[in-house]
C-alpha cells in the first residue's frame, strides 16, 4: 500500500467560555506593530480629511413677532386699518420665511446668484466679499449661467473676460428678471473678449463692476452666475427657522462656507420680511385712502357746483334767508337726510361685501371692499374679516411649499370656510336691521317733505338748495378727515417684526469639519479595525499555536518545545553550539531519557510528523548531533524513501548509495553507512527513490539492518516520512523504542494528529510524544508563560545571545 486515506477530526466549535482573557490580551498585545501602524495611518488620513473638507460655518439671527398698534388713533377711528393683520401668527411668519416666494425676493434683492470664487488648495472656494470688487448684474440683459468666468485686468486699462467650458454640458443664457432661458451653442473650449474695466457688456454678459481697491493687472479673478431657481432652492432648503415654544421669538440659522455671504443673506431676508409685512399691514389703508381721495375730489367738485347754483338762485329770485319756519324745517330735514344717507351707505356696503364673499374662496386685504364712508359699529365684522384675511394669507403661503393634502393646509381650509359662513350670517343680520332703519328714516323724511309743501315756492326751492349744499359739505368734511387719518396711518405705521440680533461675523469657528470628532473617530477606528481583524484571524485560526492548546487537544505527553530557527544551516548543534536553539535540542535530549529504557545498550528513535514542512528532518539532524556531541555513537538513518533531504545538509550527493541499495540487495549494510566530518556521527542516506518504498521497509532486510545498527551504535535516529501522507512510518513503529511526533507552531492543523492519537490509545504505538517546533515565545502573543518547562532553557547564560541592532530590537526581529 503506497498511500493511505487520511482524515482528521474537525476542531471543536468556538466556545466563548473557553477564552482565556489574559492569553487573549497578550495575543492582541503582540500585534502592537499593527496598532502603531494603524494609528499612524489614521493620523495622516484624519489630518488630510480635516484639511480637505470644506469649512462650514453657522450664523443666526433672532427676531420677534409682536403686534404694534398705532397710538395716535382712538377707538372711534372708523377706518379698519387692521384688516390686513397687524401681526401675523408666528407660524405664518415661519412659513413665509421658508417659502419660495420670499426667498426669491431675497435672492433678487441681494443678487445672491452671483458666486465669487478663488482658487483654494483643493477646490475653488467661495470668496464673497473677499475680492477687490462687487458686481451688479443688469437683470434686463441675458446672462450666461453655470460657467466659470475669468476676469483679468490688463495693463492698457481694459479687462479680458474669458468663459471656460470645463465640461460638455449645454449652457444657457437667462434673463434674471423675466426668467427667460435660451440654450446657447458655446464654442468648444472657451469664449473670450475684452471689455471696459468697470462695465462688461456682451451678448451673453452684462454687469457693472465697482472696484473697492485698485485692480492688480494680470491677476485673474473668478465669478460664476448660478441658476436663479437653483440658488433659491439652496437657500430655501438650507434655512433653518425655529421658534422657542410659548414665545414669539424666531431664530433663523444658515450654514455655509462663507460667513459674510450668510450674514448678508440673513440680514436681507429680515429686511425683506419687515418691508413686506409693513406693506401688507398698510395695504388696506392704502386702498382706503385711494378710494377716499377719489370720492373727496368728486365731492369737492359737487360742492363747488351746488354753491354756484345756490348763489345764482338767490340773486335771481332775490331771496337770501329762510323764514323762522323754514329754518326749523331745514335743520330737521338736514338731520334726516344724513340719517337716510348713512343707512343707505351701510346697506350698499353690506350688499357689496356679501357679493364679494360669495364670489371668492380666498381673500386679500387689498381686494375686500372698504367701508370708506361709513362707521362700523359692530367690531365683530372687522375682527372676522381680519381673521379671514390672515387665514387666507397663511393658506396661500403654505400652499406654495406643500401639497393640498397637507394636514395643516386642510385645517386652514376648514377654518376659512367656517369664518366665511360666520361672516355671511352676521352680514345678513346687519343687512336686515339696516333695511328696517332705512325704512324708518324714509318715513320720517316723507313727513318732513309734506311740511315743506306748506312753505312758499321760492322758499321751498331755497331750502332744497340749502339741503343739497349742507349734505355735500358734510360729506366733503367727512372724507377730508378720513383721508387725513388714512395718510397718517400709512406714514406712521411700524412693523410687527422686531430684530433682536442681527446676523454678524464675530469670528465663529467652523462647525465642520469637527477636527476633534474626526480625530477621535480616526483613533477609535485605528484601534478597532486591527482589533476586529485580530479577533477574526484568531477565530478562524485552525493551527496549533500554544502548548496549552496542544495539551487540550490530546493526552499524548509533550516532550519539549523547539524554538524558531534563525540560522541558515540545519546543523545548529554542530555549527552553532552556543545558540539558543542548540540549547533546546539539549533539553530534548534530557527529556527523552525519561522515555528510554536505561538497561538497553542501544536506542531506536523515530521522528515523524503529520505533513511535510513541520521540521522533522531538522529535529532528526540536531537530535542526532546532540547525542554525538555528548560522546554517544550515533547514526542518522533517512527512512523517508519518497522525499529524502539529509544528503545536502551533510555535503553528500542526493544520488549516492543509501538504504535503498541495501534493501534491494545491491550492497551490504556496512557499505551504505557513511562517515560525517563530525565525531561519533554517521549517516545512512535514503539513496535513489524506489518505486515500492513500503514493500522495501516491510522486507526482512530491514529487520536485519536494525539489528546490525543496534550492535554498532548507541543511538539510531530514524528520519521517517510524514505519517498523515503515507503509511511508511507506521511500518517502522515495531523497531522503535520511542516515537517523536513533530508539530509546528502556526502550521499544523488542530486535529491533524488525531490519527496517531487513536493508534496510541489502542496501544499500536508506544512511547509516543510530541515536540512543538518553530515555537516563538513572542509570536503574536502565543505561549506566554510556556517553554521553560519544555526545554527552552532561556535566560540562564548557557548560550550566546545574538547581538541585534536597535531597529531589530524595536521591531522584534
Amino acid at each position: 500500500m503506497e498511500k493511505q486515506s487520511f482524515e482528521y477530526d474537525k476542531p471543536a466549535e468556538f466556545d466563548v467560555s473557553q477564552i482565556d482573557a489574559k492569553q487573549l490580551f497578550f495575543k492582541i498585545l503582540s500585534y502592537w506593530k499593527w496598532f502603531v501602524a494603524s494609528i499612524i495611518i489614521s493620523f495622516f488620513i484624519t489630518r488630510f480629511v480635516n484639511s480637505y473638507q470644506e469649512r462650514i460655518y453657522s450664523l443666526d439671527s433672532t427676531i420677534t413677532v409682536k403686534e404694534e398698534q398705532n397710538p395716535i388713533f382712538s377707538s372711534s377711528t372708523n377706518i379698519a386699518f387692521n384688516w390686513g393683520g397687524p401681526s401675523d401668527r408666528v407660524e405664518t411668519i415661519i412659513t413665509i420665511l421658508k417659502s419660495r416666494t420670499h426667498n426669491e425676493k431675497v435672492v433678487h434683492k441681494g443678487q445672491f446668484y452671483i458666486e465669487y470664487l478663488k482658487q483654494g488648495k483643493y477646490r475653488m472656494e467661495n470668496a464673497y466679499r473677499q475680492l477687490p470688487f462687487t458686481i451688479h448684474v443688469d437683470t434686463k440683459h441675458l446672462q450666461i449661467v453655470n460657467a466659470k468666468i475669468e476676469l483679468t485686468p490688463l495693463e492698457n486699462g481694459r479687462m479680458k473676460v474669458r468663459i471656460n467650458f470645463e465640461d460638455d454640458e449645454k449652457k444657457h443664457i437667462v434673463n434674471y428678471r423675466t426668467g427667460e432661458k435660451i440654450l446657447w451653442k458655446h464654442p468648444e473650449n472657451y469664449y473670450e473678449f475684452e471689455s471696459d474695466l468697470n462695465t462688461v457688456n456682451d451678448d451673453v454678459l452684462k454687469f457693472d463692476m465697482k472696484w473697492k481697491a485698485k485692480p492688480v493687472t494680470e491677476s485673474t479673478y473668478y465669478v460664476r452666475f448660478n441658476d436663479f431657481f437653483g440658488t433659491v432652492n439652496r437657500y430655501q432648503n438650507g434655512m433653518n427657522v425655529k421658534t422657542k415654544k410659548g414665545t414669539s421669538l424666531i431664530t433663523l440659522t444658515l450654514k455655509g462656507p462663507n460667513k459674510k455671504e450668510m450674514e448678508d443673506y440673513l440680514n436681507t431676508t429680515v429686511e425683506v420680511l419687515r418691508r413686506d409685512q409693513i406693506a401688507e399691514k398698510i395695504k388696506y389703508a392704502v386702498k382706503t385712502k385711494e378710494y377716499i381721495d377719489t370720492l373727496f375730489n368728486q365731492m369737492a367738485r359737487n360742492l363747488s357746483d351746488i354753491e354756484t347754483q345756490l348763489g345764482k338762485f338767490k340773486l335771481k329770485e332775490n331771496i337770501y334767508d329762510l323764514s323762522i319756519e323754514g329754518s326749523a324745517l331745514f335743520e330737521e330735514m338736514t338731520k334726516l337726510d344724513a340719517d337716510y344717507k348713512h343707512y343707505q351707505d351701510r346697506l350698499d356696503y353690506f350688499n357689496d361685501l356679501i357679493a364679494y364673499i360669495k364670489r371668492h374662496d380666498t381673500y386679500e386685504a387689498g381686494s375686500i371692499p372698504v367701508p370708506a364712508v361709513i362707521a362700523m359699529e359692530d367690531e365683530k365684522i372687522s375682527q372676522t374679516i381680519a381673521d379671514l384675511i390672515n387665514k387666507s394669507k397663511a393658506y396661500n403661503t403654505l400652499l406654495e411649499t406643500v401639497t393640498p393634502e397637507y394636514p395643516q393646509l386642510k385645517t386652514l381650509r376648514s377654518e376659512i370656510d367656517l369664518e366665511r359662513r360666520l361672516l355671511l350670517e352676521n352680514l345678513n343680520s346687519l343687512k336686515e336691521e339696516t333695511q328696517k332703519q332705512l325704512s324708518k328714516a324714509k318715513q320720517r323724511l316723507n313727513a318732513s317733505q309734506y311740511k315743506l309743501k306748506k312753505l312758499p315756492i321760492k322758499e321751498q326751492r331755497l331750502l332744497n338748495y340749502e339741503r343739497q349744499y349742507a349734505i355735500t359739505e358734510q360729506n366733503y368734511n367727512y372724507l377730508k378727515q378720513k383721508s387725513y387719518e388714512a395718510g397718517t396711518a400709512i406714514a406712521s405705521n411700524v412693523s410687527d417684526i422686531k430684530l433682536i440680533d442681527t446676523a454678524k461675523d464675530t469670528g465663529q469657528p467652523p462647525i465642520k469639519p469637527n477636527k476633534l470628532f474626526n480625530t477621535l473617530i480616526g483613533f477609535l477606528l485605528a484601534i478597532l479595525l486591527p482589533f476586529l481583524f485580530i479577533l477574526l484571524k484568531e477565530f478562524f485560526n485552525n493551527k496549533i499555536q500554544t502548548v496549552e492548546e496542544l495539551e487540550s487537544q490530546t493526552n499524548i505527553p509533550i516532550l519539549g518545545v523547539v524554538g524558531t530557527k534563525k540560522e541558515k544551516t540545519n546543523l545548529i548543534v554542530l555549527e552553532h553550539p552556543k545558540s539558543p536553539l542548540a540549547e533546546t535540542y539539549r533539553a530534548l535530549r534530557s527529556n527523552l531519557q525519561f522515555l528510554l529504557d536505561r538497561k538497553s545498550k542501544s536506542h531506536v528513535i523515530l521522528i515523524t510528523s503529520s505533513i511535510s514542512g513541520e521540521g522533522k528532518t531538522l529535529t532528526s539532524i540536531n537530535l542526532s548531533s546532540v547525542f554525538a556531541v555528548s560522546g554517544k555513537k550515533t547514526i542518522l538513518v533517512g527512512v523517508d524513501l519518497r522525499k529524502p533531504k539529509l544528503a545536502e545538509d551533510f555535503g553528500f550527493h542526493a544520488k549516492e548509495t543509501g538504504l535503498v541499495n541495501y534493501l534491494t540487495g545491491e550492497k551490504e549494510v556496512g557499505e551504505v553507512i557513511q562517515k560525517t566530518r563530525h565525531p561519533n556521527l554517521d549517516i545512512l542516506l535514503s539513496g535513489l527513490v524506489p518505486p515500492n518504498p513500503s514493500e522495501l521497509l516491510l522486507s526482512s532486510a530491514m529487520e536485519d539492518m536494525v539489528e546490525y545498527l543496534k550492535a554498532h551504535y548507541d543511538y539510531i535516529i530514524f528520519d521517517a516520512p510524514p505519517i498523515a501522507v503515507v503509511s511508511d512510518a507506521q511500518e517502522l513503529f515495531k523497531f522503535t523504542e520511542a516515537v517523536i511526533y513533530i508539530i509546528r507552531q502556526g502550521y499544523t492543523d488542530k486535529g491533524m494528529f488525531k490519527f496517531v492519537e487513536n493508534k496510541y490509545k489502542r496501544g499500536e504505538i508506544k512511547n509516543l510524544s510530541f515536540v512543538l517546533n518553530d515555537f516563538n515565545l513572542k509570536k503574536k502573543g502565543y505561549g506566554y508563560g510556556y517553554g521553560y518547562g519544555y526545554g527552552y532553557g532561556y535566560g540562564y547564560g548557557y548560550y550566546q545571545q545574538e547581538q541585534k541592532s536597535w531597529w531589530k530590537r524595536l521591531l522584534g526581529k
